[in-house]
């Protein structure tokens, strides 16, 4: 029997720190858009850090309702959730850390499915970045 991997997104994954998400927008960082998401990432150093954090961002500015923007939230965590191995691979590989952020771009929902069709894009062409 093989052993199935649990998908997990734990607290620790998170990105929470201040630090790292001003470092993350001022300068230093990469992005690359898949419409209608937009993935800002940098690599970071340190001990006690896994090898990927995230975080998401929708704008109010897209979705007036808190309602709209959760769920749009939800759809990308749980997108990355699924599909992360894709990118954690090839980073242990290479022993690199890597902070992320999705933001989102558009003002429309959109299905879960092509929610999940961009991130995984978007995870394979960060992945490349640093193999």
């Amino acid at each position: 029997m093989t052993e199935e991997k649990r998908h997990t997104l734990q607290k620790k994954e998170r990105l929470n720190s201040r630090i790292l998400i001003e470092k993350l927008f001022t300068g230093g960082s990469k992005s690359l858009p898949a419409f209608p998401l937009r993935i800002v990432f940098m690599p970071v150093e340190g001990e006690n850090l896994p090898t990927a954090t995230i975080m998401v961002s929708v704008s109010k500015k897209r979705f007036k309702r808190a309602v709209k923007r959760n769920r749009v939230k939800r759809q990308i965590r749980e997108a990355y959730r699924r599909n992360k191995e894709l990118l954690l691979e090839p980073l242990k590989a290479t022993g690199h850390k890597v902070a992320i952020a999705f933001i989102w771009l558009d003002d429309k929902l959109h299905t879960s499915a092509e929610v999940e069709a961009r991130v995984k894009k978007l995870l394979q062409l960060t992945a490349e970045r640093f193999s």
